[in-house]
């Protein structure tokens, strides 16, 4: 983890997108970089918000309680406001 010096918020920083139930409530910022090079910085609260309802289906979500996309972020929250 590293902090971002502005807010004083903690960025969690990963190599693939990844949505976990032990993050949701705690506000947390991740910070990845994708396979071409683009850092994504999102909200796991409010990305959780968008998918919850698809992350139910999932059976990664019902075995481990966790979602990751290695490549990029999943379409449902490309075009939303993600911090």
């Amino acid at each position: 983890m590293s902090k971002n010096v502005e807010n004083d918020t903690k960025v969690l920083k990963s190599k693939r997108f990844v949505v976990r139930m032990s993050l949701v409530g705690k506000n947390q910022l991740i910070e990845f970089t994708t396979k071409k090079g683009k850092v994504i910085t999102y909200n796991h609260d409010k990305v959780y918000e968008v998918m919850k309802s698809k992350l139910s289906t999932l059976p990664c979500w019902t075995k481990y309680k966790s979602y990751t996309a290695t490549n990029n972020i999943p379409m449902s929250v490309r075009n939303i406001e993600l911090v």
